[in-house]
């Protein structure tokens, strides 16, 4: 089975934003590709030193086979005779070889052939004998080279063409590499997604573009509605009309649905600021305003998820709802003080300007909850920066009160390495969020990201639900791991692999 990359995949189906450094088409095979003039060998410590050849190559160039360590080898002796080069991909301990783990060899093969003369690439992983399965590590591996082959380049005018190169993964177990290789591809497809529509500036995503992307999913399946200001108005959803009034680019709400299972739906919620000045209560430093046109990340990482959903044909029941609006300040803009009525019937007082997230949020929560009774709501925002001070880039906070929930998403963060660390929301905060003049005001006085999150509780009623504040997770400033430069598409690989296992 042939597969174009992630990104190629976009492509094909709709006015993708992205490219990559390479385009890999690939192909599992049971017998080696004679075309071949690039091995990457996966070998483990055992198996380098129970072969003479590559233990001798390997004391020669002091390579240790240790997990993602590399050896070049170019004009190898026989049996390897016929390839250009080969690269020897260390695996470690394979006996503790994990999916993730699979995925960063991919990761390191990718970085290492990167301007390197290979065209026809044969995979052999035949020597390593993974507790995963010959078809999951492969898969993985593959899963790790898109990923780590994405790169943003749509305003570069001196961009060179991609190199397109032939992937052969040698397989004893083709059928069942291929199925796998398929979900993976859309996976990497729903992480290519959200990071093309991080990495856009503000000029190129606002609320009607992003909508317009989502739409695609028609294509796939999903339903898909788009509610715009009359709607909006018409659902009493004022707390994202408030937020979005002050631009000239009106906000909207995102529904995607899809519909794989009869099951009560499960709810992803997410935040959707496709840049924020911070409005009257004006960001005042340089880096931070020109990180906002990532404050969208959380709307992304849900529509790349629906988008892995979808492709996958997943049995599962999911209700993606993404809040958009721009953060503006003008004349019709809302202001410090403001009282606001939110769908739910709450009234907000407007403590600060740049606190507009969790607005948009609470009437998207609300409306999902009233419209589709899901079962359990997840929400995924670049909240706060009293996140970024607690964990860092390291981990994304959580917080709910249900454990179960919480024990649920951690395990699919470990699994993923989109790691998440509980942090404390409780009722004693509430009298921070208590207001002279409404009912809430949209800011506490003391612990940022705690109150936050007990804010957004306050628009969800009886349905288990946990918010996952991604703020330092959405960018990275470097390649390193899955990730590369820029956008990370954090959270549709956590998302997805929680609503595939949730009870």
């Amino acid at each position: 089975m042939f597969r174009l990359s992630a990104i190629a995949a976009i492509l094909a189906a709709s006015c993708s934003f992205a490219a990559i450094a390479d385009q890999f088409q690939v192909k599992a095979s049971s017998s080696i590709a004679a075309t071949a003039d690039t091995l990457v060998l996966l070998v483990s410590p055992d198996q380098l030193n129970a072969n003479p050849q590559l233990e001798a190559i390997s004391k020669q160039e002091n390579f240790s086979a240790a997990h993602g360590k590399t050896l070049n080898w170019l004009a190898p002796a026989s049996p390897y005779s016929q390839y250009q080069r080969v690269l020897l991909l260390g695996t470690g301990d394979s006996a503790k070889l994990t999916p993730y783990q699979a995925s960063l060899l991919g990761a390191t093969a990718a970085r290492s052939l990167k301007g390197s003369a290979a065209n026809t690439i044969q995979l052999d992983a035949s020597l390593i004998k993974a507790p995963i399965g010959q078809a999951e590590l492969l898969a993985q591996i593959s899963h790790g080279i898109d990923l780590a082959s994405y790169t943003f380049t749509r305003y570069h005018t001196n961009k060179q063409p991609s190199k397109v190169r032939q992937l052969h993964l040698l397989s004893a177990e083709q059928a069942a590499t291929e199925q796998r290789l398929a979900q993976l591809t859309a996976l990497s497809e729903g992480v290519a997604l959200a990071r093309d529509l991080t990495n856009e500036p503000a000029n190129g995503i606002y609320p009607e573009t992003f909508a317009k992307q989502a739409l695609e999913l028609r294509k796939l399946g999903a339903k898909v509605t788009v509610m715009d200001e009359k709607a909006l108005e018409k659902a009493g959803l004022g707390a994202i009309l408030a937020v979005g009034r002050g631009s000239a680019r009106p906000p909207r709400l995102v529904i995607v649905h899809w519909e794989g299972s009869k099951q009560a739906p499960v709810a992803l919620i997410g935040k959707g600021i496709t840049f924020d000045t911070g409005g009257y209560n004006l960001k005042t430093q340089a880096d931070s305003i020109l990180r906002m046109t990532s404050d969208m990340a959380g709307a992304a990482a849900v529509l790349g998820t629906m988008h892995t959903l979808a492709k996958q044909k997943a049995p599962v029941n999911v209700v993606g709802l993404m809040a958009l609006a721009e953060n503006m300040i003008s004349d019709r803009a809302y202001l410090p003080g403001d009282v606001i009525t939110a769908g739910n019937g709450k009234t907000i007082e407007i403590i600060n300007t740049d606190a507009e997230g969790r607005l948009v949020m609470a009437d998207a929560l609300f409306y999902a909850e009233t419209n589709f009774k899901p079962r359990a709501i997840v929400d995924i925002a670049t909240l706060t920066g009293s996140k970024v001070g607690a964990l860092g880039s390291y981990y994304a906070g959580i917080f709910s009160k249900d454990d179960n929930l919480v024990a649920q998403l951690t395990q699919a963060g470990e699994k993923t390495q989109e790691k998440l660390w509980r942090l404390p929301m409780t009722d004693e905060m509430l009298p921070e969020l208590k207001s002279r003049i409404a009912d809430l005001r949209n800011t506490g006085s003391s612990t940022g990201a705690s109150t936050a999150a007990l804010f957004l509780q306050q628009f969800v009623k009886d349905t288990p639900f946990a918010h996952l504040d991604i703020a330092g997770n959405a960018l990275s400033s470097s390649n390193r791991g899955l990730q590369t430069e820029g956008a990370t598409g954090y959270g549709v690989r956590l998302l997805t692999e929680w609503v595939l296992t949730a009870e």
